[in-house]
């Protein structure tokens, strides 16, 4: 059993083919999809495909970094109401600092980032974390808001040996999609020193397809690429990557409970 702990499935790349798509991921085994949020867009859509699939497609809430903008407030505003609404909702995310893009919000960011924390100590949910080219500034709020009672992961890490010790110190999983696979990514040095008890497996489907799929839109089904290169870095069996992986989103996520099929 796989676990794709971060994979947008509700998207419009989606829309011609989502129940074969998903057909196929639990063909190969990937028992669980989760999905983390985007902007207010994208919820009802999210709701609808974890209904559709109940203990299969598990949703989450939380404001994307990229959709923090001039009125970020009326979006957060459809996070506090959707946590108060849906008991469903496995965790926050995903949220974070994306500076890849564009700067001008930093502050911004950093306070919808924050505002996201506080909820989820106060929920007892585990935080997604998008950290795009912005590590310094994570951790920077982090350590500002203290992270006594806060569960999480670092999703897409993408970051250096210095940012995963710092992001290992806090508590916090690591996951690892398809830029593992990626020629030219170091990211295959990195994973050794992360470890299996704190490793999570995502596509972020459609984006970061892996090898052999580079290029193409992702999907969860390819999360077995991912297992295999992972298997081959830890000196272990695809199998055995998907149990141990399995087994930290179900504690991590709390999917032993009402989430689990």
């Amino acid at each position: 059993m796989y676990t794709d702990t971060h994979t947008h499935l509700y998207l419009d790349a989606f829309s011609a083919d989502r129940d074969a798509m998903i057909g196929r991921a639990l063909e190969a085994g990937i028992s669980r999809m989760l999905l983390p949020n985007i902007d207010a867009s994208t919820v009802e859509e999210m709701n609808r495909l974890a209904e559709r699939y109940p203990g299969i497609c598990l949703p989450m809430i939380g404001l994307h970094p990229t959709a923090v903008k001039a009125g970020y407030q009326e979006e957060l505003d459809t996070v506090r109401k959707e946590l108060d609404r849906n008991d469903g909702l496995i965790a926050i995310g995903e949220i974070g600092i994306d500076l890849y893009w564009d700067r001008t919000f930093i502050r911004e960011q950093e306070k919808v980032f924050s505002e996201q924390l506080k909820w989820a100590r106060e929920r007892s949910l585990p935080v997604v974390i998008h950290a795009r080219e912005s590590f310094r500034e994570i951790f920077h709020v982090l350590d500002m808001e203290g992270t006594d009672g806060l569960t999480g992961v670092f999703h897409s890490f993408s970051g250096t040996r210095e940012d995963l010790e710092k992001a290992l110190s806090y508590g916090f999983m690591i996951g690892i999609n398809g830029i593992v696979t990626f020629k030219n990514s170091g990211l295959s040095e990195l994973v050794p020193f992360i470890p299996t008890d704190r490793l999570l497996l995502e596509t972020d489907a459609p984006f970061l397809a892996p090898v052999p799929h580079r290029g193409k839109r992702n999907e969860s089904s390819y999360l077995i690429h991912i297992a295999e290169r992972l298997a081959e870095i830890y000196n272990l069996t695809p199998r055995e990557i998907a149990s141990i992986t399995s087994r930290n989103a179900t504690a991590l996520f709390k999917l032993n409970s009402v989430h689990e099929s």
